[in-house]
């Protein structure tokens, strides 16, 4: 079984990242182009909530349906139910390095499909891409959070 794991920093507390990950709406916000995600179905993060979801490359569809566990104020993890993968387990977890920072840690451990279907998780899941789609992910969310301090719309 393979593992990527990825960690930054967000100048934010720590209450601020965690709502914004718990917030459902971000996972259009943090699927960076050429990537797009059509969601179909997303219950309230919570422990056991489920989300369906399209994830396109450019006209290739990926459909997935992902469970979350583990949903604390430190994190939580979303469980590949159905996808392209033979496993995707995705951990957040959030920590306060400071007042006013937060690091994100990021620990994913999958595993590809034999035959065709395998291929295919190959090229779209590979090392070097999920580096990619997570230092996007990074970019966006300090971007995003950045935003929401700056408007007072933090906790």
């Amino acid at each position: 079984m393979a593992t990527f794991d990825y960690s930054f920093t967000v100048n934010a507390p720590q209450s601020t990242v965690v709502d914004f990950h718990h917030d459902t709406s971000v996972l259009k916000i943090l699927t960076p182009p050429p990537l797009f995600v059509q969601i179909h179905s997303y219950e309230p993060l919570g422990e056991g909530s489920i989300a369906n979801f399209t994830l396109w490359f450019g006209p290739f569809p990926v459909h997935w349906k992902a469970i979350h566990s583990n949903v604390d104020e430190n994190g939580f993890t979303d469980t590949q139910a159905r996808g392209p993968l033979k496993r995707w387990q995705h951990s957040h977890r959030f920590s306060s390095v400071a007042d006013e920072v937060t690091q994100v840690s990021e620990h994913v451990e999958y595993e590809y499909e034999s035959g065709m279907r395998g291929l295919i998780g190959r090229l779209l899941f590979s090392k070097p891409a999920l580096y990619l789609l997570f230092t996007a992910r990074k970019l966006i969310t300090r971007r995003q959070i950045g935003k929401r301090v700056l408007l007072g719309q933090t906790a």
